[in-house]
Parts: structure tokens; sequence; C-alpha cells
């Protein structure tokens, strides 16, 4: 296969690949399955994909259509050829504001073209939760419909005109005339009953093929027809599609009902009022946000809401439509959400539901697979109370959410497939026929794929199932497209993902309490996608990687499949495949909180490095910078030999080179007085009466946590905190000996040697926390490691969640003060870095306010800077580091006014923004602190 695989590599302009690592990165999207491809291809343009199809008919290969990869119902898999067309062919061909259409490649993300769009006034209909990285191509494919199809319809609905290549690889333009394949008018003629009685019976009916489009009543569109066939018609090569205007004012109202049940009992109160938008939450739902990210918007009473949103042709008649609606309908409160930042808060709960749902409240995970059921929507009240029954009498649990307003509802639910498939399978059975018997549809916009095909045989009768197996053979007579999909279904059970997974063996690593193992931890990605999008614009900060190279290697979800096949025991851990993976993650974090699975790649990084290499020769880094406060240990000792030597372009090279560091970065220099040998002095030198006075108020003491950083490198930020909390009445002590959060033996997997230097830091912090004292960190990343990383490397020591509970940023203990106040800094312009880590476990929140109160106009980076740790300094992530910084840090610094303040908390960011635009940074310490005339900043 290898000397086939590289002659099609000599046809195509695209990349070829089947590389271990690439093969298990696309074995799998959102869904439930699992099949190893034997090749991806990544095509430039319509020659390479007829070159691939003709490759493929000829070595008897499937060829399967990839967008970004977000199907639940596992239609982007398959074992022949994955074509993805995400990466080159996602082009905006043309866009014709007077007329209302576009025409695009299958590669374009759904966001592209609402944003292009948008400075016309109009935008696409259809808008899935997955919008901002799933492509119109796979929309096309399954009919994709989203919170706005009561108002603006399908996918489907927006179709003029489709150019595709079928499967015989003949080039063909789907629009209104039947004639463009040859036998469809009298495949049409044939199938009449069938075409008339059992498809296109309810707006939600998505399973199957879409036949009802071809009847002359309803206009005889091929292009619509085409719609949903889930890739096994057809490779689409560029599509014509409708574009609506946009509102010209919105109304979020939120319905508050007893149960999801008795909402969806009162739709056709609300759909009366013809709402734009009519989506449903359970309670449940909100919990486990609450639970895991803090607040969420306040909304009114009940068990269940209706997100409701309303049109106008002006802000005031959007509003006075919003309140008919609160008085009209069944619910029992009601709230008009005027905030658009509380609107945009919940709606995104709504778009993170995929993610969000992947766990029980119970903590169980929780799977797709009857995920995507539709009824009538009269039906759907009725339906969901027999659907609770069903769920009990099969003992499996999930939580509800949907569009309501269409009959659609969406589900994950706690399948025991890892350990008892043969339930997975009863369930599902069960679930076809219940859904059947309210004239439901197994799917309402997901398609069918390998989750439900199977179960079409319980939806139409075998007449239907004969139609639609000759209409697939007029477009594909040989199967070539995604065979196992829709005809001749793969079963429901076969190539299921963690059937039969195995927990995987601690190696003396992490523990993983919110998942009891790795192989659980890893298994957390379920594939949704959301690090392939860019959400910057919202606060977003993940993935930089794959932001910065546009390639799926380099996102969250290609690590989690390459380590999924490591813990079933297909990939060894030392394999380049792994490496490879892992290679270009920078650690940070970001996963932990934007991915709405709560996936933690850098914890996983680390393990895998640990599991690598323990016992073995590590990379030269490893020990350069993973044990980089050692040496600057010793470094602070004798700071001027040491910037002398690091100084000298000739020894700086080698000396980079020889620790694994790119030549190109200049080596920060080291403060000529370390702050803890200016501590020490101070104790030493300051008069016995000062002491006493600065040691004598009734405000219990806090410990400012020294890292390594601050110390060597910018010790007047210690100074700026220590100066500030004391004048709040605190005493302020540093811990009597070097302690360490040992965050750079973590990032590179160094965990024995982490675990022994969070030991000696909590044996040095325990008596200070048990009596009551707070720990004030000043460097972001070794905050959160102490809250985070602590407590699950030391599991069995009962002193290190106290510990870990005590830390503060300076933020949060300042915002804890009732009597302080921050400093005027009215007319001036904040820029300001906040650092990853710091996003991820503790949010930046605190940070946020207090700029705020101060007057200053605040102007927030989001995404990495970057450098993180050492990722940036590693040779061979130089350009990558640059990338990253440009796709945030440094247009930001670029834009910002001449007189601007630039604040960074993290050392890495202050680090990358001098060396990458020489610019110096400020921490929020000496920002609220300057200008005191005290002077001690300067120490």
């Amino acid at each position: 296969m290898e000397a086939a695989m590289r002659e099609l590599r000599g046809r195509v302009g695209g990349e070829v690949e089947w590389s271990e690592r690439r093969r298990a990165e696309y074995s799998s999207d959102a869904s439930n399955y699992r099949v190893l491809p034997a090749a991806v291809v990544f095509p430039h343009g319509d020659s390479d994909v007829r070159a691939v199809l003709e490759f493929a008919r000829a070595e008897g290969l499937g060829v399967t259509a990839r967008g970004g990869g977000t199907s639940v119902a596992g239609n982007a898999i398959g074992a022949g050829i994955v074509l993805d067309f995400s990466r080159h062919m996602n082009a905006i061909l043309e866009l014709n504001a007077q007329e209302r259409w576009a025409r695009v490649r299958p590669g374009v993300v759904l966001a592209e073209l609402q944003r292009a769009a948008a400075p016309h006034g109009l935008r696409f209909g259809p808008d899935p939760s997955t919008q901002n990285r799933c492509t119109l191509g796979g929309m096309i494919g399954n009919n994709a419909c989203g919170p706005h199809a009561v108002a603006w319809g399908r996918t489907s609905d927006t179709v003029r005109e489709l150019r595709i290549l079928d499967g015989s690889g003949t080039e063909r333009r789907l629009g209104s005339d039947l004639s463009a394949v040859p036998g469809l008018n009298e495949f049409t003629l044939a199938n009449l009953a069938v075409l008339r009685t059992e498809v296109g019976r309810f707006e939600r009916q998505a399973s199957g093929y879409a036949l009802e489009h071809l009847l002359p009543e309803r206009g005889s569109s091929i292009a619509k027809a085409f719609v949903g066939t889930e890739g096994t018609c057809g490779l689409l090569l560029d599509a014509t599609v409708e574009l609506v205007p946009v509102p010209a004012a919105t109304v979020l109202v939120v319905l508050g009902y007893p149960d999801m049940p008795t909402a969806a009992d009162d739709v056709a109160s609300v759909m009366a009022l013809r709402p734009v938008a009519v989506e449903g939450m359970d309670a449940r739902l909100v919990d486990v946000v609450r639970k895991y990210r803090g607040g969420v918007p306040a909304l009114p009473r009940g068990g269940g809401w209706l997100f409701v949103e309303i049109e106008g042709e002006t802000p005031e008649q959007a509003r006075e439509t919003a309140e008919l609606l609160c008085r009209s309908t069944g619910a029992v409160d009601s709230r008009l959400v005027l905030d658009g930042r509380e609107a945009k808060a919940l709606w995104a709960i709504r778009a993170d539901g995929a993610g969000l749902s992947g766990r029980t409240p119970e903590g169980n995970p929780a799977w797709p697979g009857w995920e995507d059921a539709a009824v009538p929507p009269e039906r759907l009240g009725d339906y969901l109370r027999e659907f609770e029954k069903l769920m009990s009498e099969h003992r499996v649990d999930g939580l509800l959410y949907g569009h309501i307003g269409d009959g659609c509802i969406h589900v994950r639910l706690d399948l025991p497939i890892a350990d008892a498939p043969q339930r997975f399978r009863a369930f599902l059975e069960a679930a076809a026929r219940q859904v059947v018997s309210f004239g439901g549809s197994l799917s309402g916009e997901h398609g069918d794929g390998r989750a439900r095909s199977e179960l079409l045989r319980h939806m139409y009768s075998p007449a239907a199932l004969t139609a639609f197996a000759e209409f697939k053979a007029l477009f594909d007579p040989d199967d070539v497209l995604n065979p196992g999909v829709l005809v001749r279904p793969r079963n429901i059970d076969a190539d299921l993902r963690v059937a039969g997974l195995l927990p995987t063996p601690a190696a003396g690593g992490f523990a993983f309490p919110a998942d009891g193992d790795l192989a659980t931890a890893v298994h957390r990605c379920v594939g949704v996608g959301k690090c392939r999008a860019d959400t910057r614009a919202s606060g977003g900060f993940m993935c930089p990687s794959y932001l910065a190279t546009a390639d799926e290697k380099d996102s969250t979800r290609a690590r989690a499949r390459v380590l999924q096949e490591v813990v079933r025991g297909a990939l060894d851990w030392r394999s380049d495949a792994v490496a490879e993976s892992l290679d270009l993650c920078l650690s940070c974090k970001a996963c932990h909180s934007d991915c709405p699975a709560g996936v933690d790649m850098a914890t996983y990084k680390s393990e895998t490095l640990h599991r690598r290499y323990r016992g073995r020769l590590r990379p030269r880094d490893h020990y350069a910078l993973g044990r980089l406060p050692q040496w600057l240990s010793a470094a602070t000792r004798l700071p001027r030999l040491a910037n002398a030597l690091s100084g000298n372009p000739l020894l700086r090279r080698i000396g980079l080179r020889a620790a694994g560091i790119d030549s190109r970065r200049p080596v920060p220099e080291l403060a000529r007085v370390s702050f803890r040998r200016g501590w020490d002095a101070r104790d030493r030198t300051e008069p016995a009466a000062a002491t006493q006075a600065r040691n004598s108020g009734t405000v219990p003491g806090v410990l400012l946590w020294v890292d390594t950083f601050t110390d060597a490198f910018d010790p007047e930020i210690a100074w700026a905190a220590a100066e500030l909390i004391e004048s709040l009445g605190y005493r302020v002590a540093v811990a009597d000996q070097r302690v360490c959060c040992g965050l750079t033996w973590i990032s590179t997997g160094q965990l024995d040697g982490a675990r022994k230097r969070l030991r000696a830091t909590v044996n040095a912090l325990h008596e200070h926390v048990r009596a009551g004292g707070l720990v004030i960190g000043l460097e972001p990343s070794c905050s959160a490691a102490l809250r985070e990383d602590l407590p699950r490397l030391l599991p069995d020591d009962p002193r290190a969640a106290p510990v870990a509970a005590a830390v503060r940023t300076l933020a949060e203990f300042l915002e804890a003060q009732p009597d302080w106040t921050p400093p005027d800094r009215s007319g001036r312009t904040v820029v300001v870095q906040p650092h990853c880590h710091e996003h991820a476990v503790s949010g930046f929140a605190a940070d946020r306010r207090i700029l705020e109160r101060t007057g200053a106009t605040v102007r927030e980076i989001a995404g990495c800077c970057g450098l993180a740790g050492n990722f940036g300094m590693q040779r061979g992530h130089y350009d990558v580091s640059i990338a990253v910084a440009e796709n945030g840090l440094l247009p930001a610094l670029r834009d910002a006014p001449a007189d601007a303040v630039f604040l960074a908390d993290g050392f890495s960011c202050r680090t990358q923004a001098a060396q990458l635009a020489g610019r110096s940074a400020r921490h929020l310490a000496q920002f609220l602190i300057e200008d005191s005339g005290t002077g001690r900043m300067s120490r």
C-alpha cells in the first residue's frame, strides 16, 4: 500500500499522508466510532479531488469527504482515503450582496462566510453550534440547521446549485433539472408513492435521503435532494447558497418552566409570535456550567428554560414583542435579557452543549449515539416524558437541550459502551422504535452516519430502503463514496472507540481524580473540535498552535486522538507519532478552560513525557530549561558574571546550542540584586523599631510567593507587591528557604523532580496556611501550578489541598480587601496580556475588574503570547512561537498608542514582548503602586 500511496502523492498537488500519527488523528470525528483511514489527502483543487477518486476506484478504496470533522454520527471517517477539504479548498469564490447569494468551496468555515456577509447586512441562515469550525461542505453533507432554522430554514432550503464529482468521477451541476443525472427522472416517477408518503413528513425528518425534493410539487430540485446525503452520492466542489438579511434588532427572552416536557408543551404559543430562534435547556445542564465554570447570568425560576430570540424593525418593536411573548405563554417565570454580554454568555452555554453534556451530573462519561432525535413539535412534550421512562428502564442518564421550536432534541447519555456494548445496542433499538411511534426521525440534523444508518429499518419500509439504495446507485454505482453509511450500513456497535477500553495503570505521575485514570481522561475529547475555532473575539485562548499552523495535527483534538491510540495499546509511549503529536503543544492549558469537554492537554503531555523518559536519557533542553530554577539559584549569586557570559555572542550561541535552545533567542538579563538577597538585607539593616512597627499589625500575615523568575529577573515586581500589601496593614513574609512550584519540571514531564519540590513547598507553607495565612503569587503560571498541579501530584498528602486552596493571585487578594480602592488611572490606556495559565485556572476576571475600577481604558489581548515557558525557547519552536505571537500579542502592541502601558504579569509574556517587539511591560503590582512616592520599587 505504501508504494501505491507514493504513486498517489505524485499525482496530486496537495499533501498525501499515511503515517501512524496522521491516520490516528483522522480515525474519529465527534462520534463514538474509530476507523483508521488508509491515508489522508488535503486537496488543493478540483483536479486533486478527481485524481484521488480515480486512484481510489482503481485500488478498491472508499473515499470519505471531511470538513471540520465535527460529525456526531460518524459520517466523516472511513477505512479508505479521507479527503480533508478544510485546509486548502476553503475560498469564498463569489458573494453577490444585491442578489443575496454566495458561491463557496466546501472547506469554507461558516463563521468566515458570516464575516464576509456581515458588512452587507447579510448572513447564512442555518447556524449550528459548531459554526466557528464547521464547514459549508459538512453542513451540506448532513443538512445542518441550528437555532435559527425555525426562521431561516435548514441548509437544504438555502442551496441553489451544487457542483460535484459523482462516484464515477463525472462532474455534474445539480440544480432543478432532473436530467442532470441520467435515470433520475425515471427513478422519481417509479417511486412517487414512497416519495409522497414516507419522506419529508415534517421539517426535521433528517434520516435517510431527502427524496421529497425530487417531486414536481416540491420543485424537482436535485441540489436540495443531494443535501443530507452524507458524502455517499458525490464529492462537493463548490456550492451556491442563498443569504438572508440580518435582523435590525433582536431581544433574548428566557422562559422558565417546571421541566423540559412542559416547556415543549408550550412551544405552539411561543411559535405564534414568529421567533427567529427557540432553544431548550435543562436545568441540570446549567448546573454543570455553574459547577465547572462558575456563575451564569440570572435565569427565571424553573427546571427547564426556553431561550427565545425575537426580532423587530427597531429595538423598541423587538422589546414590545418580547414582552407580549412573556404574557402570552404558559411559562412560570420569564426574563428579558437586554444586556448583550449576558445574552452572549447564555447562548455560549447552548453552543457548548455537546461538550458540557459530556459528563452526567454524577460525573460519568456521556456519549452521542441517540443525541439528535426529532418528532413533530406538537408531540415533543409527550415524547420527552416517554423518553425519560425509557432512560430509566435502561439505567442511563443525560442532559437535555436542543431545538425545541422544531422538535429536535439533543442529549448525551452515559451509555455503557466501554464495558457493556450489548446494552448500547439494546437502548438504541428501543429508542428507535419509540421515536418512530411518535412519527419522528432518528436524526433531526446530525445525519445517520455509522450511528443510526442500521436503524433506518425501524423508520422506513423495505420499499423506501430499496429506493435509497437505487438513488445512491445513480450517483455512485460502485459504492466508493463513504461506504457503510445510509446504504448497506455498518452495524451500530461495530468500530466503537471505547468498547473494551481498560484503565491505564498509574505510573507515578499525575492523579486524575475527576476521571480515575489517564485513559478515561484522554477520552474526554469527544471531537467537538472547538480547538479548531478562532475564539479570540470572545476572549478564547485555545488552541494557539492550531491557529498558527492550521494543521489538524496541532489541534487539541488530534493530540487527544493520538493519545487515545496509546492508551488502547495501538501506539507506544515512545513512538515518533506521539512525539510529533505533542511537539507543538505549548502546554498553555487553554483547553482546560476553553474546551467544553474539559480536555487538559498540558497535563496529558506532561504525563506522557514522564512515562516516555522516566529512567532514561532526556533531551538536553529538559535539563537546561526543565531544571532552570536550579541554574538560576547559582547564577543569582554572581549575576554580573552570568550576564557577561550570556552577553558574549559566541559563548551565548555555543551555550544555547548545547542546551537545546534556539540560538535566535536572547538570554534575559539577571537583576543586579535578586529579591531574596535584597529582602534578607533589609531584614538585617532595617532598624528594630521599624521592623516591629511593620510587624505589629493585627491583620494576619501573608506569605509572598517569590518565584524563581521574579526573584532572578524582575525583583522590582516583588518589591511593589510587598509595598502594596503592607500598605493595607498586612505583615509580609517570605519563605525562609527557596521553594519552587515545580512548573519547569512539570512542563518537561520530570514529575518525580516536581513532586520532590512540591513536597518541600508544602513543608515550608503548611504551618503558615494552618494558622490562617494566605499565599500570594505574582507569577500566574506558578500560582496555577500550586493551585492545580500540587494536589494532583501529592494526592496522598492531606496538607496539599489546604495549601493549594490558600493560594491567591494579587488581584484576588486586593479585591477581597473591603477598604482598598485602586488608584485613579483615568486617561491612561492599558494593553494587557493575560497569562494562559491564569486564564485557564483562576480566570482573569479579578484583574479585569480592578483595571476597570482604575478608570483606565483597557485593551485586553486574547490568546497566548507564544513563548509559553520553555516552549518558545526550545530549538525548532521559534517560528511557531512568533506565528502564535502574531495572532494576538504583536498586532496589539503595534496598534497600541505610543504612551500606552503594557501590562503582563507573566514572565514569558514580558520576555516575548521585549524580544519580539522591543516593548517593556509592567506587572499589575507596579501599575497600582507607581507614583506612590515611596521609591521602594527602584530597589
